[in-house]
């Protein structure tokens, strides 16, 4: 069975062909560590997660690098405005190495309890200044480098292949929408390196040949990804908005210094969105952490199904009404773990299981080597857990092994013993007599009452059990 991943660069799914037989390079853009991350955020990462674990399930060897942004990334994604970071610490009065502890803490706690394997390498931007600094001398010794008056920028002129990733149209690039091009060359041109101002202030600096400043965001990415996995490497990932410029940039520096292919497979997820059109960001304000929605009463494993529940190349549209239909399959897959896992499931190898059994197994693998088709993948487990001629023994160790690609903790789900007090009890009871009654719309507002207190309800065949909720 072969596996196979959406390219971006050629618009196709392809089939993985690893530069070393049986290894797998892989690099993240990681987050900008000016503010928490929100869950539009974390839908990358998830991606990127789940890829991970793909490839590790068919038997590669994965090393998986991560930057963290803590320098150069400025308030308009190209070469104007502010440094975020620097931004950040003012109105937080705090510097800018402060923020940066801050939020990249604040953000592997948030990839901990999404249950994010932490990549092999994490790398700072700040602790890697002398790669990039070596990188863009490589690139001014091959011509492809000019000044301006704030900083050393690339031509993208000298690199021909510059519209490839995103595919773009130079000439009306970005039309109606007002390009900064100041000295630039092209608009398309990009910074290296940027120049402190003269009466500027920055926590963060470092001197250069060029003069004292700060590397441009994309250089990072290209020097610490060739710094770790080398010139060229198997898989890139990113979000869709990494393509038109951050990646596109990374493309150009990185192949004209080496001379080389500089990835094999860009692999890009689609943004989450609220309503039908609205992204979420930080600039609009409209973000939602891992925290408001725990506050509502929903677990990191309930966000993290339902981006499972949605191919990584469609737009996640999210809401409240969409988050509790993912928590209500949670509780509802919680229910027959635990109701299963009671009958004491025997361990039996995979290669031991019965015709039926394997069929399903196929099937999921099927699913997820074909372009992580992990909705799919979903469908096969409940199929498989609904099927009468499985043995409970059987359904519990395929979905030990399809947790090895889900993530959803599924191998640690137990049941918990839940002092009851009087309100709790009472609620319970009331809920149980309208589902007598089949007043279907009563029982669920008490349910939601209960959610509300930080508990779910399992509805087991010896009556309804309570679970913490993970608020």
């Amino acid at each position: 069975m072969k596996m196979s991943i959406f390219n971006t660069l050629t618009r196709k799914v392809e089939e993985i062909k690893p530069i070393k037989k049986g290894e797998i390079g892989m690099y993240s853009c990681g987050p900008t560590v000016y503010g928490r991350a929100h869950v539009g955020n974390m839908r990358a990462y998830i991606f990127a997660d789940t890829l991970r674990r793909v490839l590790e399930y068919y038997g590669y060897k994965v090393k998986h690098v991560m930057n963290i942004t803590d320098v150069g990334h400025l308030t308009s994604d190209a070469d104007s405005g502010e440094d975020k970071m620097q931004k950040s610490a003012r109105e937080e009065r705090l510097s800018a190495w402060d923020i940066s502890k801050k939020y990249t803490e604040l953000f592997f706690e948030d990839e901990k309890e999404l249950n994010i394997i932490r990549p092999s390498v994490v790398c700072n931007a700040t602790d890697h200044i002398k790669e990039q600094i070596e990188l863009i001398k490589s690139l001014e010794k091959k011509g492809y480098t000019y000044k301006t008056s704030d900083g050393i920028y690339f031509d993208t002129a000298k690199f021909k292949k510059y519209r490839d990733l995103a595919k773009l149209n130079i000439e009306g690039l970005q039309a109606g929408k007002r390009i900064d091009v100041g000295e630039k060359k092209n608009k398309t041109d990009f910074a290296l390196w940027k120049f402190s101002g003269e009466d500027e202030k920055r926590d963060m600096e470092w001197e250069s040949p060029w003069g004292k400043g700060f590397p441009g965001w994309h250089i990072e990415c290209s020097a610490m990804s060739m710094r770790y996995l080398g010139d060229n490497f198997d898989i890139h990932t990113g979000g869709i908005d990494h393509i038109p410029i951050h990646h596109t940039n990374e493309i150009a520096q990185s192949e004209s210094s080496t001379g080389k292919k500089f990835v094999n497979y860009w692999v890009h997820s689609e943004f989450l969105v609220l309503g039908e059109q609205e992204k979420m960001s930080k600039s609009l304000g409209n973000v939602i952490n891992l925290d408001t929605i725990k506050e509502k009463g929903f677990t990191p494993m309930d966000y993290r199904y339902l981006c499972l529940g949605v191919q990584y190349r469609k737009r996640l549209i999210f809401g409240e009404d969409v988050l509790k239909s993912a928590a209500n399959s949670m509780q509802r897959l919680r229910n027959k773990i635990i109701e299963i896992k009671e009958e004491n499931p025997k361990k039996i190898e995979l290669s031991k299981l019965s015709s039926e059994s394997k069929k399903y197994l196929e099937e999921f693998k099927e699913s997820v080597f074909n372009d992580l088709n992990t909705p799919k993948a979903l469908a096969v487990m409940w199929n498989m857990l609904s099927d009468n001629e499985i043995s409970n023994s059987e359904k519990y160790n395929l979905i030990l092994d399809f947790e090895r690609v889900l993530g959803l903790g599924l191998d640690k789900i137990k049941r918990e013993e839940i002092k009851i007090d009087n309100k709790l009890q009472k609620l319970l009871d009331k809920r149980e007599e309208f589902r007598k009654q089949k007043k279907w719309q009563e029982a669920d507002k008490i349910r939601d009452e209960i959610l509300a207190e930080g508990y779910v309800i399992l509805d087991t065949g010896e009556g309804p059990k309570l679970e913490k909720s993970g608020k």
